[in-house]
């Protein structure tokens, strides 16, 4: 027999928002009640262990696996991984959690800025520089929480044969 979902039953007080019937055992309402815990332990078939950790520390929650045994904070995971930063280098970050903006001369886009939604701090910035009518470089940047410290740097050197683009040199400086 196999066990599809797990409904934990609550005994809720009534100045915690619950009614005469929590004082007896009821089922939890997912969209409503919260479960209150020191600690999560996820685990799959094969790993039963206390490896895999969510927790609380003071105001911070905190992951830890076996690759990060002392734990990171979400902040701290969310700023500092090296594959966020090479994703925002190639790619545009999510459009609902920063405003962006950029600036042209004529037609020609100079400047495109990425800030973040929830504090206006600067997240990813691109520079354009030409050679008459054609992009010669780009220089991509990936900027860390206080909008100034650059976390990565991509540049992009663009190569012409007469009208055609023959090639490209990516160079990661930072």
């Amino acid at each position: 027999m196999a066990l599809d979902k797990i409904k934990p039953l609550k005994i809720e007080s009534s100045d915690t928002g619950g009614d005469e019937n929590d004082q007896f055992p009821t089922s939890l309402n997912p969209r409503e009640d919260f479960i209150e815990c020191a600690g999560l332990v996820v685990d799959d078939a094969s790993h039963v262990d206390e490896s895999t950790v969510i927790w609380r520390a003071a105001d911070d929650m905190k992951f830890k696996d076996t690759n990060n045994p002392g734990g990171y904070t979400l902040t701290q995971l969310a700023l500092n991984t090296s594959e966020l930063i090479n994703l925002y280098l190639e790619c545009e970050p999510p459009t609902p959690s920063t405003d962006y903006s950029n600036t042209y001369t004529g037609n020609r886009i100079d400047q495109e800025q990425w800030k973040r939604h929830s504090d206006s701090s600067l997240l990813k910035q691109i520079d354009y520089t030409y050679t008459g009518v054609r992009v010669t470089q780009e220089v991509r940047k990936v900027f860390a929480a206080d909008g100034i410290t650059v976390l990565g740097q991509l540049t992009i050197d663009y190569v012409y044969t007469g009208q055609k683009l023959t090639g490209e040199t990516i160079t990661r400086n930072v």
